[in-house]
């Protein structure tokens, strides 16, 4: 996967935006004005990433099994890594990960605001 498809697969959730709410080169998606998927569009290392929300226990078993998984970039919590998209990690697989992070922040809205991505999901 690479960049381009990256954006595009996240543009396609519903109710899906893009912003750049921390500097010029830090792509982040939002729903419901939560960010679930941010990706910076000049790293350091040479190397493009994905940092998604996940569930604690998942990320330490992803590691375990790619290299391309690894501690959420700019981040101090064990809920968020980072996907290195030109790595081991499968497309099929990165794809899974950006719907992972969306269910995780879908699921710690009040249940209201739960109610209305839901409906504008399904709509």
């Amino acid at each position: 996967m690479n960049i381009e498809e990256l954006r595009e697969h996240c543009m396609t959730i519903r109710g899906a935006t893009e912003s750049f709410p921390f500097d010029e080169s830090t792509l982040v998606f939002k729903v419901m004005n939560k960010m679930f998927a941010y990706i910076s569009l000049t790293p350091k290392d040479g190397r493009f990433r994905v940092c998604l929300k996940c569930d604690p226990a998942k990320t330490e078993e992803l590691r375990e099994l790619y290299e391309g998984i690894a501690d959420g970039y700019h981040t101090k919590t064990r809920m968020w890594h980072s996907v290195y998209i030109d790595s081991d990690v499968p497309d099929k697989l990165i794809g899974e990960l950006i719907q992972h992070s969306l269910d995780e922040v879908i699921k710690k809205l009040p249940k209201k605001e739960r109610l209305k991505y839901i409906d504008l999901a399904n709509g």
